[in-house]
């Protein structure tokens, strides 16, 4: 006999299985749109994340490069080369690749010879996105080029791109291929890309206004800085002394998933405008080593050593080269052995002929100013005489 079932053991009818499952695909439904709403949050935030680094990368370089506009260059060569609304170029002594070298703003020994040194007529190239050409001359301090190089600056509408108000962000060293610093950058309406303000006095009261941008581009036409010509109009463009970035930066998608930021930043330019002047303040540096060496056709010791750091550049103040001459017993250097006055050249050489037979000395070498103060003394090795 089969016993019977009581009702709380029957299964579920099948309205409560449709029960059961409309509720479980509310609730299912419901963590699906949170997730997809979670999944599109993220998606934006990352983007805008991106965009904004993308942004804050181009104007931290623009900050740090622009800034050092001016710094060592020597005053021959022009601070600021050219000026526009979506290029700038200009001088600094930005990048060495010399260990030791205390007068460029960096320092990687990696660099390429092109990027630390001064392009000449041999390396003359047009300024990107204009026709004009650079330099018009070679600058040199005594025999030497000028370590300053050319640092530019420039936006380029962007064709790899669907839309066409697309610029990429260029940075280009003398006349070397432009690396890209930044794309998906937008021109904020229709003001520039770079503004500028110049210093200007009217009446007799100095003040900082902007540059007309109608009044653009602005170039040094003057050859040679400070150059008597090197005045009134042509020298207009010494008076900069601001430079105001802006630009849109974009997610780089289009219709409602594009996302945009206006930004601008005023960059200061502190070197500009500044011009290097002899002074007696500082010990000199010497930077370079004397080589002594006998001379049997000569019958005499050359000296050799190259100019002083603070000869063609620094403080240029260095009047005489003092040498001082010692016997490799003697402990002290006694009064110096002659003076020699610097004469522009990159290196130096002298022949000691009043020697002793089956002497030994040593010699030393420092750099004096106008104060007068000397610089570290640098010794050669010992010289035997024949």
């Amino acid at each position: 006999m089969t016993p019977l079932r009581t009702r709380d053991e029957r299964g579920l009818t099948l309205l409560e299985m449709m029960i059961a499952l409309v509720v479980f695909s509310i609730v299912l439904a419901g963590a699906l749109a949170f997730l997809r709403a979670q999944g599109r949050s993220f998606t934006l935030g990352s983007q805008r994340v991106t965009m904004l680094q993308n942004a804050r990368f181009a104007f931290d370089l623009l900050d740090k490069d622009l800034r050092t506009a001016g710094a060592g260059a020597p005053d021959i060569q022009p601070q600021l080369i050219y000026i526009a609304g979506s290029v700038i170029a200009f001088k600094a002594n930005y990048l060495t690749n010399t260990p030791g070298d205390v007068f460029a703003v960096y320092y990687n020994p990696d660099a390429p010879n092109g990027s630390t040194d001064a392009a000449g007529l041999a390396q003359r190239f047009t300024i990107p996105t204009t026709s004009v050409l650079y330099p018009d001359t070679n600058y040199l301090e005594g025999v030497t080029n000028s370590a300053s190089e050319t640092i530019t600056f420039f936006f380029l509408a962007d064709t790899t791109t669907a839309r066409g108000d697309d610029f990429t962000l260029y940075r280009q060293i003398n006349n070397l291929a432009p690396e890209v610093v930044s794309r998906n950058l937008l021109q904020t309406g229709t003001t520039p890309f770079f503004q500028y303000y110049w210093q200007r006095v009217v009446a007799g009261v100095t003040s900082i206004a902007q540059v007309p941008n109608a009044g653009l581009p602005w170039r040094h036409t003057v050859p040679i800085h400070l150059a008597v010509a090197d005045s009134g109009l042509a020298a207009r463009i010494d008076s900069v002394r601001a430079v105001q970035v802006s630009f849109t930066v974009t997610n780089g998608l289009s219709g409602t998933a594009e996302r945009q930021r206006a930004l601008s930043r005023y960059i200061r330019l502190p070197n500009v405008g500044l011009a290097n002047r002899q002074t007696c303040g500082d010990a000199p540096i010497l930077g370079t080593t004397i080589i002594a060496t006998w001379n049997a056709g000569a019958g005499g010791v050359d000296l050799i050593w190259n100019a002083a750091v603070d000869e063609v550049a620094g403080e240029r103040d260095v009047t005489r080269y003092v040498i001082w001459r010692r016997l490799a017993t003697d402990l002290v250097w006694g009064d110096p052995y002659l003076s020699i006055p610097p004469a522009g050249s990159p290196s130096y050489k002298y022949t000691d002929i009043a020697v002793t037979s089956g002497a030994q000395y040593v010699y030393g070498l420092a750099a004096q100013d106008c104060t007068p103060t000397n610089s570290t003394l640098s010794s050669s090795a010992q010289v035997n005489i024949p």
